[in-house]
């Protein structure tokens, strides 16, 4: 079972797929990593994040206080927050509505 479908069996015995809930990572200004390093460390967690994505998503951290860094399905949105805060930066996730 792909981790981008929930499936489930309806009473006739059909399976069903759905889209899994999608979730946002969302990255929280602080006042204590260098922008070099919140930017390094955005590109180290997403794979395939280039430096100008990066570099937009830290000012947008910095200038609003919060930023969107992917939206994708729980399982990689828990990895995704989990490695930027064990790098000292401050992330959550919720559910993309």
């Amino acid at each position: 079972m792909s981790t981008d479908v929930l499936e489930r069996r309806s009473p006739e015995n059909a399976t069903i797929r759905k889209p899994a809930p999608r979730y946002k990572v969302l990255l929280h200004n602080d006042d204590y990593n260098s922008m070099e390093y919140v930017v390094q460390s955005l590109m180290q967690t997403v794979a395939g994040m280039t430096q100008p994505q990066a570099v937009d998503i830290m000012m947008e951290a910095h200038t609003n206080g919060l930023a969107l860094v992917i939206t994708c399905v729980q399982e990689h949105a828990e990895f995704y927050s989990e490695t930027l805060n064990n790098l000292g930066l401050i992330s959550t996730i919720e559910p993309d509505e």
